[in-house]
């Protein structure tokens, strides 16, 4: 049975591969769809990324040490469940530089659509045990209202005394997917 948890809520997972799934439903009625964007953000213990491969996203789907794979954009979010956008992990794999995995959802073109998370409804981070029939370990649905926020960070793995745990976390932003690798990487951002 699966762990409901709120936000800041933090477990231990007890899992090396998994299935983090990202759903959501737009709101009816808001004139443009949706494109909802899944990304990854593996951070060092100085909370940057090592090189800008370490950032999986739409057009990089696979993080360089093999751990992470993006299963691909879903650009206009129809379909039910996960199938929005999941990304697989294997915490066997993960780089010894990383400390932690953040998982951000942004929405693409939201300015020129006028969108925000407040027209998304029914919005969570889940995480699927790939080794026991796809069971759903844990859930966080997003039930705060963010009604100017564009992007948020749903999640994340962090690993402390060398376990990997999970946090909910549900920080909301009114910014876009170039603001979280800025944020994050501490090189030259090639555009």
């Amino acid at each position: 049975m699966a762990i409901n948890l709120q936000k800041g809520q933090k477990i231990n997972i007890g899992l090396t591969k998994m299935t983090v799934g990202l759903g959501w439903e737009p709101n009816e009625g808001t004139g443009f769809e949706f494109d909802l964007d899944v990304s990854a953000i593996m951070i060092d213990r100085n909370r940057k990324i090592p090189s800008e491969d370490f950032f999986i996203f739409y057009n990089n789907l696979t993080s360089p040490d093999g751990a992470l794979e993006h299963t691909g954009d879903n650009p206009d979010g129809q379909g039910d469940g996960d199938d929005e956008e999941s990304i697989i992990v294997d915490l066997s794999k993960v780089d010894d530089r990383i400390e932690e995995i953040l998982f951000v959802v942004t929405i693409e073109d939201f300015e020129a659509r006028k969108q925000n998370f407040g027209q998304v409804r029914n919005s969570y981070i889940r995480l699927i045990d790939e080794s026991n029939n796809n069971e759903e370990v844990a859930i966080y649905e997003l039930d705060e209202d963010f009604s100017i926020e564009t992007g948020v960070e749903f999640g994340r793995l962090y690993k402390r005394n060398g376990a990997w745990k999970f946090e909910a976390s549900g920080i909301g932003y009114k910014e876009d997917l170039g603001f979280f690798l800025e944020k994050y990487y501490k090189g030259e951002i090639i555009k």
